[in-house]
């Protein structure tokens, strides 16, 4: 049962396969250190060529939807968009303030999401977490402490971020993660070989509301039905999220609206896990 030892087992380990991008970096770097011993007199070629490979893999990470670095899921797969459906998912949470009235909404249309979940406020609110596991939805790796500088980390540190995640949700739900959501979808290229290493897979989104930032919920709303169609994959804050000026969260005044374009677009909101089933 939730918060006990009996819970879900872990996801299996995939194989970790470089993408082209990272086997070129590769052999960029061995091709550069082998010029150096053949002729020093290459050295600035060399120099010049590893620190443009450097600020290619930099760009890569901070471009939150790029697959460069390794897999990187934007779309659902097609058998989901043939079946109609989209992920509505929300990150950052649980928040005690925000989460309650978000789950009453999305009960109140039928849908399900998937939260992108912190695993530190899951061990601060894990009663939070088991109602949204609850109600039909799924609570996914989104690291333990949301590190502004998660995308700087060293594969030890990435690794504690993403293990201490997945036995949070995993003993406060009894459901382990199987997708994870970098902060702010930045990263580096030493995320990839630990998301295979603990079988999860990288989602990012088709697109955001930007809803953590704007005082308004006309042009979050706005980004997010623009193009609206199956196999979207939406994002939305409980945690952080931003207020009106009178307080309320963005999330609150968005989601009821966005749900009726999505029933009105005759699309169904489901789980990543139900997507990839």
């Amino acid at each position: 049962m939730p918060g006990s030892s009996d819970t879900a087992p872990e996801p299996a380990p995939r194989a970790y396969h470089p993408s082209p991008f990272i086997r070129g970096s590769v052999a960029l770097h061995v091709a550069a250190a082998g010029a150096l011993i053949a002729r020093p007199g290459l050295w600035p070629w060399a120099l010049g060529a590893v620190v443009a490979n450097h600020l290619a893999l930099t760009a890569a990470g901070l471009w939150p939807r790029a697959a460069l670095l390794g897999p990187n899921h934007t779309r659902l797969p097609a058998g989901a968009a043939a079946r109609g459906e989209i992920a509505i998912t929300v990150d950052d949470g649980p928040d005690p303030d925000v989460t309650p009235a978000v789950l009453a909404l999305l009960d109140k249309h039928g849908a399900r999401s998937s939260f992108f979940c912190v695993g530190e406020r899951v061990t601060r609110f894990p009663q939070l977490a088991r109602e949204i596991v609850a109600r039909g939805h799924s609570v996914e790796n989104h690291t333990q402490h949301h590190l502004h500088r998660f995308s700087l980390l060293g594969p030890r540190a990435l690794r504690a971020e993403i293990d201490a995640a997945q036995e949070s949700i995993g003993f406060a739900t009894g459901a382990a993660p199987r997708f994870f959501r970098a902060p702010a979808g930045l990263r580096n290229p030493f995320l990839e070989p630990q998301l295979a290493r603990a079988g999860l897979s990288l989602v990012s989104w088709t697109r955001r509301g930007f809803d953590t930032v704007a005082t308004s919920s006309e042009p979050v709303l706005s980004r997010l039905r623009q193009g609206l169609t199956a196999g979207d994959i939406l994002l939305l804050h409980d945690g952080h999220a931003g207020r009106t000026a009178g307080g309320t969260p963005l999330i609150l005044e968005v989601l009821p609206r966005l749900l009726a374009a999505v029933q009105a677009a005759g699309l169904k909101p489901v789980t990543l896990r139900t997507a990839w089933a």
